[in-house]
């Protein structure tokens, strides 16, 4: 079986985080449909899951983390870096346009009904997400560890625990449960 060029793994990265960030611009969100683009094409399920885990726990965007994560997974250093201009590139036009238009009609009462309406809708589509990565786990199906562990970590962040903090407990949990 011949192995894309180089050149295509690279094409094929910068194509899928511009419709990923294209498709579905806010963060958490777009976690399912990469994980429908990436899966299978440049990087195994279990990688994946891992991807996310990680770029969760480590500060800064977990986007552009992750991004960072499946670039190098696919394609090295130049995949972190097609990658990323693939991650980048939708996020900042749409974000000057917003501004823009955010500008000119600051002043209008249309505008504060509009954001309360999306508010549902990102809720709706977080929970889509944790709902695509609880059936991305290892185990294939959701067992007593696995909920013990979603629990303890819901628990934890209804006491404000920071999520890398919760994150980080998980995993190292996860160590003693999976073994």
């Amino acid at each position: 079986m011949n192995q894309p060029s180089k050149f295509a793994v690279w094409w094929k990265l910068l194509w899928m985080f511009l419709k990923v960030n294209l498709l579905s611009p806010s963060g958490p969100a777009s976690i399912g449909l990469l994980y429908k683009e990436a899966v299978g094409t440049v990087m195994s399920e279990e990688r994946f899951v891992e991807a996310v885990g990680f770029s969760n726990v480590l500060p800064g965007s977990e986007a552009l983390k992750l991004a960072m994560f499946v670039g190098y997974a696919a394609g090295g250093i130049p995949g972190v870096l097609t990658a990323l201009l693939g991650a980048v590139l939708p996020p900042t036009v749409m974000m000057l346009v917003v501004a823009f238009v955010l500008q000119q009609f600051q002043s209008e009462n249309w505008l504060n009904g509009f954001v309360a309406g999306m508010s549902p809708a990102v809720a709706a589509l977080m929970v889509t997400v944790a709902w695509e990565l609880s059936r991305a786990t290892k185990a294939k199906k959701i067992t007593r560890r696995f909920l013990l562990i979603a629990a303890l970590s819901a628990v934890a962040l209804a006491f404000d625990v920071p999520s890398p903090l919760v994150l980080l407990g998980a995993g190292v949990l996860g160590v003693f449960l999976y073994r």
